[in-house]
């Protein structure tokens, strides 16, 4: 059972969230929350049509019933700040979370982040799989967490290899976090120096059952068949599409490697862009894969990752349709950031350009939500440029909790109602704590800072969306780039290390993850 809430008038409205009943008024249950996030999933789902060939079906079904926000942003191209950014509701330069190695709650403190506010407000919080960086699921957050509140992430997506033959292979590993999880690598890639260990692709001979990611969603799943007297706010957390791309191999099957089409690109794409972009670009990644023969490998594994992603989002909306609680969840599906597998000789995140600020952002509210009285639009697109910070203020408003105060966010509910409203806002990115990125209408900036002076890129993504043509360097541009840079905030918490070493004591039980 929901609390149940009373709605004689409209003045009447918050206080009867508080708990207020009038007799002979109709009931207003407040809407549950659930989010599911996918980690690294970039633009190529079918309801984006970023690649010819992504096979997503079940997300192009829930874009019939959803608002797509086309144009959606993270705020920082890497987990860790694009994450906490969300969840905190406030930008990088705010917190002063910039990086992945920085523990985010020793950085923002006392901060309530969204799955802890919920909470405060009335609802049952509880999670499973990714939902913050690495091994920080946040035990202020949740009332329940699978698997564990401290060690949630299962290892099954690192190598495994044999002590005394070096091979390495698939295997199912006993370990203490959960019996069934395949973990182990063919290591497809030959091993190169500075190499990411797990950057690799290969198919996985389990069934999906068999995989981490599945039994998250069946956990969050499973809280849907119970009876909750109170609303909730779940979220699942799926890994893949992150490296590597190890999924059942029925999922390779579906992309046969001689059909495979490679991402657009233009021969000396980075002829135009400033030193300190060709220097993000080339990480070594690109140049390797080529080396090795293994561009067409790459994308199959990126494209079998996303359809396997896409069948586990279907599996969690169909047992959502399947409870009591269809007809009164919000659901949030958004992706943290985006990706890129070759273009300007670029592979993983860690950049500013379009392929990997591109975030997915889909939202479906059902009808009758006190905070959307006229209704959502359904199977809505909208080409309004938001940020991942806007979820926040979006899910106090249409739930009709107290708004928290000092949110970066903007509230999309008018965007909810009408995909083509008004909405003429920037969106600002940062990648570390010296390098940003302003969306704006159909423009694109990039600002490199240093010492020696700023380099800048310039993109007109209404003629040029694949950024082949760095326009930041024409004298007809000067305005333009002067009003972007405006964007760019000045004021700024300054980056600190933590500690690593600290977060082997969480784990060891040694401190706790909840304090500074």
């Amino acid at each position: 059972m929901h609390r149940k809430l009373q709605l004689p008038v409209l003045a009447l409205f918050l206080m009867c969230y508080a708990g207020c009943s009038a007799p002979g008024t109709p009931e207003v249950i407040q809407p549950n929350i659930l989010l599911i996030s996918v980690d690294d999933l970039n633009n190529w789902i079918e309801p984006l049509g970023g690649h010819p060939q992504a096979q997503t079906p079940n997300l192009s079904s829930f874009a019939e019933e959803a608002v797509t926000f086309r144009h959606s942003y993270t705020v920082s191209p890497s987990c860790n700040p694009s994450r906490t950014a969300m969840m905190t509701g406030r930008m990088p330069w705010e917190t002063g979370l910039y990086t992945n190695p920085q523990i985010w709650r020793d950085i923002v403190g006392d901060e309530l982040v969204m799955p802890e506010y919920f909470k405060q407000e009335g609802y049952f919080s509880a999670g499973a799989g990714k939902i913050y960086h690495g091994n920080m699921p946040d035990p202020r957050s949740w009332e329940e967490y699978f698997p564990d509140l401290i060690k949630h992430m299962p290892d099954y997506y690192l190598p495994v290899q044999d002590e005394v033959t070096g091979e390495k292979r698939f295997e199912l590993t006993d370990n203490e976090i959960r019996e069934d999880d395949p973990k182990g690598v063919t290591m497809t890639m030959p091993t190169f120096p500075g190499m990411y260990i797990a950057f690799d692709f290969a198919p996985l001979p389990f069934t999906t059952e068999e995989t981490g990611d599945y039994s998250s969603v069946e956990w969050i799943s499973q809280q849907l068949k119970k009876k909750h007297d109170k609303p909730f706010f779940l979220a699942a957390g799926i890994y893949r599409p992150h490296l590597p791309w190890y999924v059942p191999q029925k999922y390779f099957d579906k992309f046969p490697l001689e059909d495979i089409q490679l991402p657009l690109t233009m021969e000396n794409d980075l002829s135009d862009v400033p030193e300190r972009g060709q220097k993000v670009a080339r990480n070594r990644y690109h140049e390797r894969v080529l080396e090795a023969g293994l561009w067409k490998e790459a994308v199959q594994g990126y494209l079998a990752s996303i359809n396997y992603a896409d069948e586990l989002i279907g599996k969690l909306l169909a047992d959502l349709a399947d409870s009591e609680y269809a007809d009164n969840t919000i659901v949030v599906i958004f992706s943290d950031h985006g990706w890129q597998l070759g273009e300007k000789e670029h592979w993983r995140k860690f950049s500013l350009w379009q392929d990997v600020l591109n975030t997915v952002l889909m939202v479906k509210v059902p009808k009758g939500v006190p905070g959307l009285p006229e209704g959502s639009y359904v199977g809505g697109v909208s080409d309004r440029n938001v940020s991942l910070v806007d979820v926040f203020p979006t899910l106090t408003e249409l739930t009709g909790v107290t708004a928290k105060e000092g949110l970066s966010g903007q509230s999309l509910v008018s965007l909810l109602q009408n995909p083509d409203a008004p909405w003429d806002r920037p969106v600002v990115s940062s990648l570390d704590h010296d390098k940003y990125s302003v969306m704006y209408e159909n423009w694109h900036y990039i600002q490199y800072e240093g010492d020696q002076g700023n380099q800048y890129e310039l993109y007109d993504l209404s003629a040029d969306p694949n950024e082949w043509t760095n326009l930041a360097s024409n004298a007809d541009q000067a305005e333009r780039l002067a009003q972007l840079a405006a964007f760019i905030p000045t004021e700024r918490k300054p980056f600190v290390k933590t500690d690593p070493l600290r977060w082997a004591d969480v784990l060891s039980g040694k401190v706790s993850f909840d304090k500074k």
